[in-house]
């Protein structure tokens, strides 16, 4: 059960009791299964990210300077949106100081991969293994490109986890709909221009349309996709809110004036 204080707790003090917005602690439970997914979804993503795809080859369409097609993302738009539902539940059920440090952990294990491929690229090729320029290929990366991701997933998580939480500290239990889609779209904004604009050069990207190109679809098709599940979202949070039995509203006495 919780430990937060109760408003009988703090009867009798002469302080009015202040109830602040339902979290579950960060300890056992589901955190640690939820916790190992979302940290797999940013290594898959990130990896997947470093391949430049486009849809809609044969056709050209521009608004002003702007590229509406062919669509220009990167090989992880089916997955990366992933990240930030997960990031949405890690938020709502346990709070950001809970969802902090899975972001900070996810941050850690980045860089350790990261520094393993470079390793293991940089190792001395056996004599009978034919495939190091491929394998240099598919796993190393540029620094713009390790720099573009590890600032855009920091930025972008940090900004939904806090604004989910900022929302739901103004509307308790309601309108968990408005929170899910608001973080989104702020933690995407800022995920999405600070990846962008590190790494577009990096995949190929050279003219100032595609660059606009990339960015909106981007942006958009992630939002999109935190509409699109907010079915599945809903299911999740309520699975966990209720299975999780410290999941309660923190009341605490006011300070004395």
């Amino acid at each position: 059960m919780s430990d937060a204080l109760s408003p009988a707790d703090t009867a009798g003090t002469g302080r009015p009791a202040t109830e602040h917005a339902a979290f579950a602690k960060a300890a056992g439970g589901y955190y640690t299964p939820v916790v190992a997914l979302f940290t797999a979804v940013l290594i898959i993503s990130n990896i997947c990210a470093t391949k430049g795809v486009q849809f809609f080859t044969d056709r050209s369409l521009k608004l002003g300077p702007v590229e509406v097609l062919p669509l220009t993302l990167d090989g992880a738009f089916f997955l990366f949106p992933l990240a930030y539902i997960i990031g949405d539940v890690l938020s709502e059920v346990y709070g950001f100081k809970a969802a902090r440090r899975a972001i900070y952990m996810g941050f850690a294990i980045l860089l350790l991969i990261l520094g393993c491929f470079w390793i293991a690229i940089e190792l001395p090729a056996a004599s009978f293994y034919p495939n190091q320029d491929s394998f240099a290929a598919v796993l190393g990366t540029t620094w713009q490109l390790v720099l573009a991701g590890l600032c855009g997933y920091f930025v972008g998580e940090m900004l939904n986890s806090a604004t989910l939480v900022a929302i739901k500290e103004r509307t308790k239990e309601k309108h968990l709909w408005a929170r899910l889609i608001g973080s989104t779209v702020v933690g995407e904004l800022g995920d999405t221009l600070i990846f962008c604009a590190i790494a577009a050069s990096a995949i190929g990207i050279s003219t100032w349309g595609s660059f606009v190109n990339y960015v909106v679809v981007g942006f958009a098709w992630k939002t999109l996709a935190e509409v699109l599940v907010l079915p599945v979202t809903y299911r999740v949070i309520a699975f966990l809110k209720k299975h999780e039995p410290s999941y309660a509203p923190r009341v605490e006495p006011a300070l004395a004036s």
